[in-house]
């Protein structure tokens, strides 16, 4: 099964709704995805790189590829203060 992500440019994360609704059922996923937020982070903050974020608004699967700046209890914060809830975001590569 292939799920196809919508390419979004961070500017429009803004212009996006989210539902409350946590996107991951599996335990050790949510995990998992916390662990690789700290990761990103850290490259973000290092070295700059840029990652890509999969994540679901409530209308479809996007994906952004940007640095990450900071990560709350509640959100991924990206540049311009642009956040995505951490609970909707599936995977970081």
């Amino acid at each position: 099964m292939t799920i196809d992500f919508e390419i979004i440019e961070k500017e429009k994360i803004g212009t996006l709704k989210f539902p409350h609704s946590e996107v991951l059922e599996d335990v050790s996923a949510i995990k998992e995805r916390k662990n690789e937020l700290q990761r990103a982070l850290a490259l973000g903050n290092l070295e700059h790189s840029k990652i890509q974020i999969y994540f679901e608004d409530d209308k479809s699967k996007k994906m952004v590829e940007t640095t990450v700046w900071a990560v709350t209890d509640q959100s991924v914060v990206l540049k311009k203060g642009v956040g995505i809830p951490i609970n909707r975001i599936l995977m970081i590569a």
